[in-house]
């Protein structure tokens, strides 16, 4: 009796320590990416800045526009893995993502669109573009959730993941038609935007990002104990009690809500709701109330690292955060889909 309450309280404790060690990682990261820009800044006058006593162009440099973007790249980090590890377990496969589901896709489409009619400029843009995307994020995860469900059968998670695909492929070359009437400058802005490059990075964003991850995620760890029910089963999760299709629908619209409010400020990012949860789930395994906070702080971690390195590298030009996190995530996902096959 002893032994196995030990080893459930060793058991209990893994997932903290993961999360620690995660969060003084990115205290490592932060540090260095406060560094890192056009204008080269000591690690001292970084920390004297941080106490108040830089001078008025050191706190314009931190405060104005590195600390939102990494505040930024934090919070987007968190929100996509969260949001991956959550379709993963609705459509209970593992290559599931936002980017491959056709989210990210969809808000690109409605970013394009407003591109095309208006311009991306000016005070209007900085609420409509991220209302644009979360629209169509939106538009996309029902189109997908629709063409996945049937009847008498509810959400078959088997053909969430090629309907994804297909919709994806649609979303895509309906953008490619919009761009081509695009001024050059109003491409530039859409094609940057759709590599990935964190282009929201003041404080208006990080106000208007908050709210969604401080709802959402909470939610979503909440409902942690919903997602392993529904991973066992219709028929079984329909004996336990839950209502399959309404825990189904919230939890994708919490995914969808998480995926398309971060898509926006943050551009096209893929992958890291694929390689968060993985990580994750290699750390602390498949159960959801660990899983779901692990793969948030991973995430974050994940995408604070591919951002300052995509700072870092070509100084003074920049490579796009998202360019950074697909030649990581492409390669495993690739690792992945031949592991699937294979099995």
């Amino acid at each position: 009796m002893v032994d196995a309450s030990v080893k459930k309280k060793r058991v209990l404790s893994r997932p903290v320590w993961i999360m620690l060690s995660s969060l003084v990682l990115m205290i490592a990261v932060f540090l260095v990416s406060m560094d890192i820009g056009y204008i080269k800044l000591t690690p001292g006058e970084v920390f004297r800045t941080l106490i108040g006593e830089g001078t008025g162009k050191q706190n314009l440099i931190l405060f104005d526009f590195r600390l939102p973007r990494i505040v930024v790249s934090v919070l987007v980090g968190a929100g996509l893995a969260v949001s991956g590890t959550i379709l993963q377990g609705l459509s209970q496969n593992s290559l599931a993502d936002p980017g491959i589901l056709g989210i990210n896709a969809g808000a690109g489409l409605m970013v394009a669109i407003y591109i095309a009619f208006f311009s991306a400029e000016g005070g209007s843009s900085l609420f409509a573009l991220p209302f644009m995307a979360f629209i169509g994020s939106g538009a996309a995860a029902l189109a997908v959730y629709l063409l996945s469900y049937k009847k008498n059968e509810g959400l078959a998670p088997s053909r969430m993941l090629l309907v994804g695909v297909a919709v994806s492929a649609v979303i895509s070359a309906a953008m490619i038609v919009l761009t081509l009437r695009l001024d050059p400058e109003s491409y530039q802005f859409v094609a940057s935007w759709l590599a990935g490059s964190i282009w929201a990075s003041n404080w208006s964003f990080v106000v208007a990002l908050l709210p969604w991850i401080i709802v959402l995620l909470p939610y979503s760890f909440l409902r942690a104990h919903v997602l392993d029910i529904l991973n066992l089963g219709r028929p079984t999760a329909t004996s336990l009690g839950v209502h399959v299709e309404k825990e189904q629908l919230f939890l994708l619209a919490a995914a969808v809500g998480l995926a398309g409010s971060c898509v926006a400020v943050s551009g096209g990012i893929s992958f890291v709701g694929l390689i968060g949860p993985h990580l994750a789930k290699r750390l602390v395994g498949a159960e959801h109330r660990a899983l779901l906070p692990v793969s948030a702080f991973l995430g974050a971690l994940l995408l604070l690292i591919a951002d300052t390195i995509g700072r870092a590298v070509l100084q003074p030009s920049e490579i796009p955060t998202g360019i950074v996190v697909a030649m990581i995530g492409a390669p495993y996902f690739l690792y992945l889909l031949a592991k699937t096959s294979s099995r």
